[in-house]
């Protein structure tokens, strides 16, 4: 049971309810995580700004890549749930592939260059050598894409945060940070 309460829609704050329609429009749902951010309405207008601005960089499946990424390295259960759920179904991600993103690692080699820095600054905390930034642009990557490969580490590493201090309960099908062999 989740540690802070999830509302529902309609008992949601008034000011988060057209941010949380929105997502049941894309979505056909609104997940435990916009719903218990809906709780306040600042977090979640910030929330879903920062996040509708990502999703027109990189790709998609280099978006969930990182998402999975950061997740490991998070150890959050939440959100290898959903990005798992999201890569398979949205991204058309394999589960193979899955797995490799999951250690910061791709079976393309542009993609993990890509995912290996978001795995090491997330891992590091920023801390990341000149190789690991010369490593990320000799596989293509211009300095804003690397900015935005930050941006969506930290995009990620908030629900993480978020989803491990509620102990949200996980509404996708369920990927424990454990089991990866």
């Amino acid at each position: 049971m989740s540690r802070l309460p999830i509302p529902t829609v309609d008992s949601a704050p008034e000011a988060s309810r057209p941010i949380l329609d929105a997502v049941h429009k894309q979505l056909g749902v609104v997940p435990n995580l916009f719903r218990l951010i809906g709780t306040s309405p600042v977090a979640l207008g910030a929330f879903a700004g920062f996040q509708a601005a990502l999703s027109r960089t990189l790709d998609v499946k280099t978006r969930e890549r990182i998402a999975l990424a950061v997740a490991q390295v998070n150890g959050c259960d939440y959100c290898l749930s959903a990005h798992s759920y999201l890569g398979l179904n949205l991204a058309k991600i394999s589960p193979e592939e899955m797995t490799l993103n999951r250690r910061g690692a791709s079976g393309d080699a542009k993609a993990g260059a890509a995912v290996g820095f978001a795995s090491k600054v997330a891992s590091l905390r920023g801390h990341v050598e000149d190789t690991d930034i010369a490593a990320v642009r000799a596989a293509g990557f211009s300095d804003a894409q690397i900015v935005e490969i930050i941006a969506l580490v930290a995009e990620n590493t908030f629900t993480n945060y978020l989803n491990e201090v509620a102990r949200t309960d996980i509404d996708f099908p369920v990927v424990l940070a454990k089991e990866l062999a």
